[in-house]
């Protein structure tokens, strides 16, 4: 039976019931039992599980993550919330040189089961500090998984299947996925980490958009389509491990690749994701990065707008690759969501 959800609720269900079937499943972060509940991700835990479950952390996100690690080498299973992504530089040193170290150290008789939630994306003017993707940075260190779904329904199985790892795992969340809906299963189910989902079929261009940039990879399709370019829209949903054998298998049809990625090009995952297709030396293509200008990120509205690629940017650049011509625009009227991210988060 269908079920249409919010992206925020696909969370919490994962999350409620892991807690339901597994008592060392606990939460713990700022803001995780205010009335706000991190925009509903965490709205009812308290009530349901108690405060020694779920419970709010003072501003000392090294220390935390010290204890989320030292009760995850205990047996139990923290997820742990840091709100924003760009926090997650405070715990450098925990996540980089002990969480992600663990099993490797220890020979497998230590291992540290955590998850830690990490939100990114542009919101209402945060600027500089507060609007960075860093993950690029951590698909560096082995011994950690990074996700990041786009659907509801990939988010409360990705969240399970996190949950449920012996290894830690990044979960990256997006402000503007909160406002989307999807058909998503009432029973827990969990997804296999290392499977993209491709979100529309075509011939001529393959498309890969991590996280948001997937939506907005949607809209430039949808742009695309009326000038009789189709796009084949990827959707990678785990970062590392990274399903490149999907990418490949569109890139061999299409001979293009366009990677729009949620952060700055140099080192990021648009330059892993060519390099890895192009290592596979029987496929010939031409290929394109999108993400974040060469700047920090601006607080004004009017420049944000330059520094993110959105779907009629994007559809513009494909439009040049192939055709040859920058001067095209859409004449598609892309929806925006219905409702804006308010903050405070």
């Amino acid at each position: 039976m269908s079920r249409i959800i919010s992206y925020p609720e696909a969370l919490k269900e994962a999350m409620t019931l892991e807690m339901e079937s597994d008592e060392h499943v606990f939460i713990l972060g700022q803001g995780v039992d205010d009335p706000k509940a991190i925009l509903g991700t965490t709205a009812g835990i308290l009530d349901k599980f108690g405060p020694k479950r779920i419970f709010d952390v003072p501003l000392a996100e090294d220390g935390i993550t010290g204890i989320a690690l030292g009760a995850a080498i205990a047996g139990l299973k923290p997820i742990h919330i840091h709100i924003r992504n760009d926090f997650l530089l405070l715990a450098m040193n925990q996540i980089v040189n002990m969480v992600a170290k663990m099993r490797y150290m220890y020979g497998g008789v230590h291992t540290a089961p955590m998850v830690i939630r990490a939100t990114i994306g542009k919101s209402w003017g945060q600027g500089p500090q507060h609007s960075q993707s860093i993950y690029p940075m951590l698909m560096n260190v082995p011994g950690l998984r990074i996700v990041a779904p786009t659907t509801p329904y990939d988010a409360k199985g990705i969240m399970a299947a996190s949950i449920r790892s012996s290894d830690p795992v990044i979960f990256i969340e997006h402000r503007s996925l909160y406002y989307q809906k999807g058909d998503v299963p009432k029973e827990a189910y969990a997804l296999p980490f290392g499977k993209a989902r491709t979100l529309a079929q075509g011939d001529d261009v393959t498309l890969v958009g991590v996280s948001q940039m997937a939506i907005e990879c949607l809209r430039a399709s949808k742009c695309l389509n009326e000038v009789g370019i189709h796009a084949h829209v990827i959707d990678p949903v785990t970062i590392s491990p990274l399903d490149i054998d999907t990418i490949l298998t569109s890139v061999k049809k299409t001979k293009h690749l366009v990677v729009v990625d949620n952060s700055w090009l140099p080192g990021a995952l648009g330059a892993e994701i060519i390099a890895a297709c192009h290592e596979s030396q029987d496929c010939d293509f031409k290929s394109l990065r999108l993400g974040f200008a060469a700047t920090p990120c601006p607080t004004t509205p009017s420049l944000e707008d330059a520094f993110y690629v959105d779907g009629v940017s994007i559809a513009k650049k494909i439009y040049h690759m192939l055709r040859h011509d920058s001067d095209w625009i859409p004449n598609t009227i892309i929806h925006r969501e219905e409702v804006e991210f308010k903050g405070p988060f």
